[in-house]
């Protein structure tokens, strides 16, 4: 019992600095981007600083003996920076090219991408309170964020390209976690340093495909160094925390209860910078966070019912001992004639 407290308290720690993290460097990220904070217009190449930054604090903690470090084959370290590359270029892409409302759907989309994918790769089968509670929650959101939605052939093949990246990156994180008995941040630091250089070097020519300007050319202020400094930091605790919830949890729960990052983004935005904040935005939101908590119900359910069949399978059937006690006394005792109650010589 008090193993499982200390895990549920983990697993809120986790997920709580995802959020405040997440929502941290969205805001952060906002006042360096936006045109008018610091029209800092390189985002690619801001991740690529990112994992840098991660990179180097792996290093530290992998110099100071804080962590471990356990053989990944390079191979599948290297599929999977391409992946995770692919993902975030992908979504500048499909954000550039498409509406803001087909951007938001495409997001939306990943959550059955992600259940499909599962059910593919993983076997994995998802109970109807599940299913149901998911469509809560992508109704609600959509509700919330959708706007104009425009198609063009360029934005859909980019974002068809982000989503299913994005979705296997998210898979694989867990997968690869448990095929190597590897820790979240052990894997990180295994995978930033791939994954910074890679986006340093190409990450200024993407940004200049993006908005037609190069970073070489742009003035650095005492104020943008701030902001992407803090936008780095945040960047190592939401990278880890990334890592370390889709370790605990499946991919689909990192998807479902991610939303709630939207929720939030979208609420200080309004108190932050004057966003609009409508009735279908609040109706939008209350949706949402209802399907969260019926998704948090119905896994919660799911654990009940998986533990409650362990348990009578458990009690229902006998262990390699139980059999060869039995056995060992069945031979081992002396025959008796039932009718006549006597033992046989």
């Amino acid at each position: 019992m008090e193993d499982e407290k200390k895990s549920s308290v983990s697993d809120v720690g986790a997920w709580a600095m995802n959020v405040v993290s997440s929502v941290g460097i969205i805001m952060a990220n906002k006042q360096l981007m936006s045109q008018n904070g610091y029209a800092f217009n390189f985002a690619t190449t801001l991740t690529g600083f990112h994992f840098g930054v991660t990179a180097l604090v792996g290093l530290v903690s992998k110099s100071t003996g804080f962590s471990a470090s356990k053989h990944v084959p390079l191979w599948e370290l290297l599929w999977f920076s391409i992946v995770a590359n692919m993902s975030i270029t992908g979504m500048n892409l499909s954000l550039m090219l498409n509406s803001v409302g087909f951007y938001q759907i495409s997001k939306l989309s990943m959550i059955p991408v992600v259940c499909v994918m599962e059910w593919i790769l993983h076997s994995k089968h998802y109970s109807r309170e599940v299913k149901m509670s998911v469509l809560v929650v992508v109704v609600g959101v959509g509700v919330c964020t959708v706007t104009d939605v425009k198609v063009n052939a360029k934005g859909f093949i980019c974002a068809c390209v982000a989503v299913l990246s994005t979705s296997l990156q998210q898979i694989s994180i867990g997968s690869l976690q448990k095929k190597y008995s590897i820790g979240s941040f052990e894997l990180l630091s295994k995978t930033a340093p791939i994954q910074a250089l890679s986006l340093l070097v190409f990450g200024p020519f993407i940004d200049y495909y993006l908005n037609g300007q190069f970073i070489a050319n742009y003035k650095l202020s005492p104020g943008v160094i701030f902001f992407i400094l803090l936008s780095c930091s945040l960047a190592v605790f939401c990278n880890v925390s990334q890592y370390l919830c889709i370790g605990r949890f499946s991919a689909t729960s990192f998807q479902v209860l991610g939303h709630m990052k939207t929720v939030c983004v979208l609420t200080l935005g309004w108190i932050l910078f004057d966003s609009e904040l409508t009735l279908k935005n609040i109706l939008g939101m209350a949706v949402a966070v209802l399907g969260m908590v019926i998704y948090s119900w119905a896994v919660e359910l799911e654990k009940q019912q998986a533990n409650a069949k362990s348990i009578s399978h458990s009690k229902n059937s006998l262990t390699e001992e139980e059999i060869r006690l039995l056995k060992d006394g069945v031979e081992n005792a002396p025959l008796k004639d039932i009718e006549l109650g006597g033992s046989k010589g």
